[in-house]
């Protein structure tokens, strides 16, 4: 953030994007406790670290807008990814949406991007060793395909710009289809 004020003599918008799932991929009673640790201090405290430090320097400034990245696991259940991760994902939404209230008024917008199953490099290597996974991920879109990350990049720009300047605590859902199901 420093070197983005040093820089650009402001901090206008900011993008909190990690995420890694609990390994091996197991039921929650199974899960051990320091994997419970790595995947919420990664996936939901690192948010809250980041956002901390954002919203302070955004408060100097008087506006500012902040995007999260959730996942469509954190408006749902689901029996196929780790209670950790959803768990996680979950409180980035509630995290999200106290935020947007509570600076508001300060002129600081914060909102989340709750992608469905994008083509990353981490869903890619998971295929290449599973390749069977795949007709199953795009069978849960109603779009019938995974989506891209210029997708949710475009959501994310658009969320940071004065065009979504009366948008915030949204949680924004770049699924495919998947939630509405």
């Amino acid at each position: 953030i420093s070197t983005a004020v040093e820089t650009y003599g402001r901090l206008d918008c900011a993008h909190n994007n990690a995420g890694v799932g609990a390994r091996p991929r197991v039921r929650l009673h199974e899960i051990s406790e320091e994997s419970w640790d790595r995947v919420l201090d990664i996936n939901l405290k690192g948010v809250w670290l980041c956002m901390k430090y954002e919203i302070a320097q955004m408060l100097m400034q008087g506006s500012g807008a902040i995007v999260n990245t959730a996942s469509i696991m954190g408006l749902v259940g689901s029996w196929s990814r780790s209670g950790a991760y959803n768990a996680s994902k979950h409180g980035v939404v509630g995290l999200t949406k106290t935020a947007a209230l509570e600076y508001a008024t300060a002129g600081i917008r914060v909102n989340a991007v709750c992608p469905g199953y994008i083509r990353t490099p981490l869903i890619e290597a998971a295929l290449a060793s599973q390749p069977e996974m795949e007709a199953q991920i795009v069978a849960r879109h109603p779009v019938g395909r995974m989506g891209r990350p210029e997708e949710i990049a475009e959501a994310v720009v658009w969320l940071c710009s004065d065009a979504a300047s009366f948008v915030t605590g949204h949680t924004m859902t770049v699924d495919g289809g998947y939630v509405a199901q």
